[in-house]
């Protein structure tokens, strides 16, 4: 893994948090209305993680945040059912096993947490990120669940814990 780490956000991450997130999704040509880009929290992910049944972590090389994802409770939802959020890696950390490394952060906190089963969005082209996701059981759904506000993301996935 090349020292990376996984740590907890802090306040001090959300601006070059928010950076890598909107690089990412231009790299992917990611519409900026309807998808991750556009959400309101962007720009303060640590105060927004600070509410029950939330978490969010970054991957660290040296004090460079290379990527990050969050568990949250999916909006509008049962509340067994969380949302694994803005999963994204810049090119360097990916190949590297962080992805899993992170999936594995995630989903322990969401067993912990109580919820019984994961959702996630995400979008045709990100294929490497649909593939971690199938590896790790998450199942197609035909239509979305919850209230995300991410019309533009066409592909729903489901993970029972």
């Amino acid at each position: 893994m090349n020292q990376m780490k996984i740590r907890a956000l802090l306040p001090q991450d959300d601006a070059a948090l928010a950076s890598l997130i909107r690089k990412v999704l231009i790299e992917f040509d990611v519409p900026k209305t309807g998808t991750a880009y556009a959400d309101p929290e962007l720009d303060q992910m640590y105060a927004t993680y600070q509410n029950p049944r939330m978490d969010f972590w970054v991957v660290l090389k040296g004090e460079t945040i290379l990527g990050g994802a969050g568990i949250a409770p999916l909006p509008k939802a049962n509340a067994q059912v969380c949302e694994l959020q803005k999963m994204y890696f810049d090119p360097s950390a990916r190949g590297l096993g962080m992805g899993a490394a992170m999936m594995d952060v995630c989903l322990d906190f969401a067993r912990q947490s109580g919820y019984k089963q994961v959702y996630l969005e995400t979008l045709p082209q990100m294929v490497h990120a649909q593939k971690l996701y199938r590896k790790y059981g998450f199942q197609d759904l035909s239509n979305p669940m919850g209230d995300t506000g991410h019309c533009n993301c066409s592909v729903w996935m489901l993970k029972d814990l």
